[in-house]
Parts: structure tokens; C-alpha cells; sequence
């Protein structure tokens, strides 16, 4: 039987467990200095407020430093932004802030929260929080609408997302042209592209269809690689009277690329350039990547020196899909020479540049330097975000170096880069690589901190956990995952403003 006292004495894990989940879950997120990322200090107020309202025992120093705060909706926004990964404590320090004697809040920060009800699926209290806007008369805008929809679509309920759409003008919002836009393109790029040209048929007309309503349904047929139908479509838009723009070529040529109907995406840019299209740097951007992607380097650079020669200079995204496809089809010095390249031309690096490029030297195995990338994101004023954070865990555990997956983790500041879902499922997958029973105890209290932060765990995570602990004779643990898991779907997010 394996238990607490059977740890190694020196083992980091040991130490991850003990001083840092079971005795002080929040302590997880103190910035340290480890794996030689660089130290975050706090110095935005929002930061320090997100990580006041992450502590267990600082309610008192929270009441205190917001006694002192000059509040704005801004502020409150970028605070519930810090908070976007723990959904719970976003919702608690909304309602905290409501009760501010001389602060009331804006309709962005309603949008917010609404957004982030939705995530965890609370959709009660979304529906009072969008009737709580309409009585203090400052919403729901579109903007709310398109949340609300975008949330029901991404949790496969796109029956209701049409109902609300319908239902808008109970609430002080008609719907025009931009909201019914809006859906189709929400519908499209969830795959429910059949469910969105059957409302665009019925409600064009209604709505006055335009050149963008077209562009959206044809992207859809797109992503699902239908280029006949998006072809389909925009000989429709033509016989309606309405102008292909720019947009609706570029959609085309990208649909063929991702069709992979390489020689058609190719024929139908020089017929662009025959017949005098307007062609600019997203078209030039959309085939450099199409080349690349279909693993053809040489033709991808030609297109990118051809552009530059043409007048069109590219733009940080025309170097992220160059950088991107060197990275994954040809070699990741050659990414860094054309990322150096960029940098000396004036150009500032965003953090999908560095996130490709993290990502090709974690590929290489070439850990530290990928590290020290990460680093010199903050010289360009490029904070690494969770994806940044998840591209070098994932990695890590990929190559067995568990430890510096969790140190990785724990420099995830708590109030600067909250980890998210796939940051939980990386880490817990990994624990199970081992064998240990080390490791299924770090499993279960990140298992637990996940569902305090409004995640949904699959079921199967919850299994595997109980099942390990029981194995190696953690029953007790055991009891406590159980009773999370019979709580499941049903943990105490709703409050009343």
C-alpha cells in the first residue's frame, strides 16, 4: 500500500504534492522563478487585485485594497479577464463588486460574465444576468446576443441558439442584418453549416441579405471542404446583384487550399491576377500558408519574395504563416532566420509568432532554448499566454520530464495566466505515464482544483483517477473524488445580485 509517508524525501513531486495541494491549493500559483522562465512582478493593479481574489485567506487585505481603488469598468474588465480561467471566483468577484456603493457596472462587464456562465454551462444564471441588464437599462446589446448564441453553439445546443436569436426583440434588441450575419457565421464555423444555409434560404429576404451574409455561408461550405457549394453560393450572390469583394475571393482560394485541391487554388490566383482582381496581402498570406501546408517550402517562399517585389509588404500574420510552415515542413532555423529577419525590418513579434516558434523548438527537443523564447516575449511586450504556457508543458510531459512540467505549471502566475481545460487534462494524462503512486495523488488534487474552477472533466478522467487511487491504496483520496464526482454538473455556481 502506497501512502503519504512512503515519498521520497527529495522528490519534487513529493514537494508539489504535499506544500502545495494538500496542505495550500492556492499556493500553486506563487510566481517563482523555474525552468529559467522569467519572473513576472505584478505591477498592473488588475493583477494584483485577480491574485488578492485567488488567495484563500486575503478577504480581508481584497475589502481593504478596494476601499482604496478607484474603480472603472475597465479595470473591472481586465480583472475578470485575469479571472477568465477560474469562472467561479470571475462570478464571485462580480457580485463582490456590485455591492461598491459608488461603482455600478458597465454592459461590457455584464458581456463578460454572461460569457463566462455560459462556459460552465450555469445557463440560469445567464438568463438573470441578460434580465438584470434589461432592468438596469444598459443591454443587452447585439454583442450579449452573440454571446449567449456563440456559448449554445459551442455546447451543441444549436436549436436554442437559433430560438434566442428569434427571441432578441423580447428583450429590447431587434435583430437587423449585422446579428442574423452574426449567427450564420457562428453556425458555419461550428460545422452546422446545413442548419445555417437553411435559415439564411428562409430569412434573406427578411434581412436583406448582403455581400458579407454570401461570404459567411460560403466559408462555411469551406470549412467543411464544399468548395462546389461555396462556388454554389457565390454564383447565387452574382445573380442577386451583389458584388464579390475581395473577402469572397480570398474565402474561395482558401477553401481550395484546405481542400487540399492544391492545382484549383493555384489556377484560380493567377485567374485572379489575369482579370486585374484586387489582390492584397491576405490573398498573398492565404497562399503562402496553402504551400507550405501541402508541403511545397520553395513555391511558398517564391510567393512571399513575389509579393514584397509587387508593392504588397506583408504584415506580422504574412511572417506567422511563413515562420509556421518552416517550422513544420522544413527546418526551425530557417524559422528563426526569417523571425530574426522580421524583427530587423521593424516589425514586432505578437504572440502567435512566438508561439510557433516555441512550438518548433519544443518539436526539436531543444527545451531550454524554447524557454528562453519565452522569456524574450516580455522584451516585446508579449506576455505568454496559456497556449504559450501548454505548447512547453505538453512537451515536457511528452518527453518524460514531469518535474519541469509542473514547475512550468506553477510559474503559471495566479493572477497573471490562469491555467485552462487542456492545461488540467495535459498534466493529469501525464501523471498516469509512471505509474506512480506519487503521481496518481498530484492526479487527483489537480483533478479537484480543475472542478473548483468550473471545468468539466470527462467522465473518464474521473474514473481513471478513482480507479488509480484505489489501486495503490489511497482510499480515502478515493472517497473524495467520489463525492466530487456525485456532485458532478451540479456544483453551486448561481448567486442573486
Amino acid at each position: 500500500m502506497f501512502t503519504h509517508h512512503l515519498f521520497k524525501p527529495n522528490s519534487i513531486i513529493k514537494n508539489y504534492v504535499i506544500n502545495h495541494l494538500l496542505q495550500h491549493p492556492q499556493s500553486l500559483f506563487t510566481p517563482k522563478r523555474s525552468c529559467n522562465c522569467y519572473t513576472q512582478t505584478p505591477s498592473q493593479e488588475d493583477t494584483i487585485i485577480a491574485e488578492l481574489i485567488l488567495k484563500n485567506n486575503s478577504k480581508t487585505q481584497l475589502v481593504e485594497h478596494c476601499r482604496r481603488t478607484q474603480w472603472s469598468p475597465d479595470l473591472v474588465d481586465r480583472v475578470l479577464k485575469r479571472l477568465w480561467n477560474h469562472g467561479p471566483k470571475a462570478i464571485e468577484f462580480f457580485k463582490f463588486i456590485d455591492r461598491h456603493p459608488s461603482y455600478a457596472h458597465s454592459g461590457s462587464s455584464f458581456d463578460h460574465v454572461i460569457d463566462i456562465c455560459g462556459r460552465l454551462r450555469d445557463y440560469k444564471t445567464m438568463w438573470d444576468l441578460v434580465k438584470e441588464m434589461c432592468k438596469r437599462r444598459i443591454g443587452p446589446t447585439p454583442k450579449t446576443f452573440a454571446i449567449v448564441i456563440e456559448r449554445f453553439i459551442s455546447a451543441g445546443k444549436s436549436d436554442r441558439a437559433v430560438k434566442t436569436f428569434l427571441a432578441m426583440h423580447e428583450y429590447g434588441c431587434p435583430q437587423d442584418l449585422c446579428s442574423f450575419n452574426t449567427l450564420l457565421d457562428l453556425l458555419c464555423k461550428s460545422k452546422r453549416v446545413e442548419m445555417a444555409y437553411g435559415f439564411f434560404k428562409v430569412f434573406r429576404r427578411r434581412f436583406r441579405a448582403d455581400t458579407v451574409s454570401y461570404n459567411v455561408i460560403a466559408n462555411g461550405w469551406c470549412l467543411i471542404k464544399k468548395t462546389s457549394k461555396a462556388l454554389e453560393v457565390l454564383e447565387e450572390m452574382v445573380e442577386r446583384g451583389l458584388e464579390p469583394t475581395v473577402s469572397t475571393y480570398n474565402i474561395l482560394l482558401k477553401g481550395f487550399f484546405q481542400a487540399s485541391q492544391i492545382k484549383q487554388a493555384w489556377d484560380f490566383f493567377l485567374q485572379m491576377k489575369k482579370r486585374g482582381c484586387e489582390i492584397d496581402v491576405v490573398t498573398y498570406t492565404t497562399v503562402i500558408h496553402g504551400f507550405g501546408v501541402a508541403g511545397e517550402i520553395d513555391k511558398a517562399k517564391k510567393i512571399f519574395n513575389e509579393m514584397i517585389k509587387q508593392g504588397c509588404l506583408p504584415t506580422v500574420p504574412t511572417y506567422n504563416a511563413l515562420i509556421g510552415v518552416l517550422c513544420k515542413k522544413d527546418d526551425v532555423e530557417n524559422a528563426i532566420v526569417v523571425f530574426e529577419e522580421m524583427v530587423r525590418k521593424g516589425y514586432v513579434p505578437n504572440t502567435t509568432t512566438y508561439n510557433v516558434i516555441i512550438r518548433g523548438l519544443c518539436h526539436r527537443g531543444e527545451m531550454d532554448r524554447a524557454l528562453d523564447f519565452m522569456g524574450r516575449m516580455k522584451d516585446d511586450e508579449c506576455e505568454p499566454n496559456v497556449q504559450t504556457y501548454n505548447i512547453v508543458i505538453r512537451y515536457f510531459c511528452d518527453t518524460g520530464e514531469i518535474e519541469k512540467a509542473l514547475e512550468v505549471f506553477e510559474n503559471m502566475c495566479n493572477g497573471e495566466c490562469l491555467p485552462n481545460l487542456d492545461t488540467y487534462n495535459v498534466l493529469i494524462s501525464a501523471m498516469f505515464v509512471r505509474k506512480k503512486a506519487d503521481d496518481l495523488l498530484v492526479a487527483g488534487r489537480l483533478l479537484l482544483e480543475m472542478v473548483e474552477r468550473g471545468f468539466t472533466p470527462r467522465e473518464f478522467t474521473f474514473n481513471r483517477i478513482l480507479n488509480g487511487l484505489l489501486v495503490t491504496g489511497n482510499q480515502g483520496f478515493a472517497k473524495e473524488i467520489l463525492r466530487v464526482q456525485s456532485q458532478y454538473g451540479k456544483l453551486p455556481r448561481k448567486f442573486k445580485l
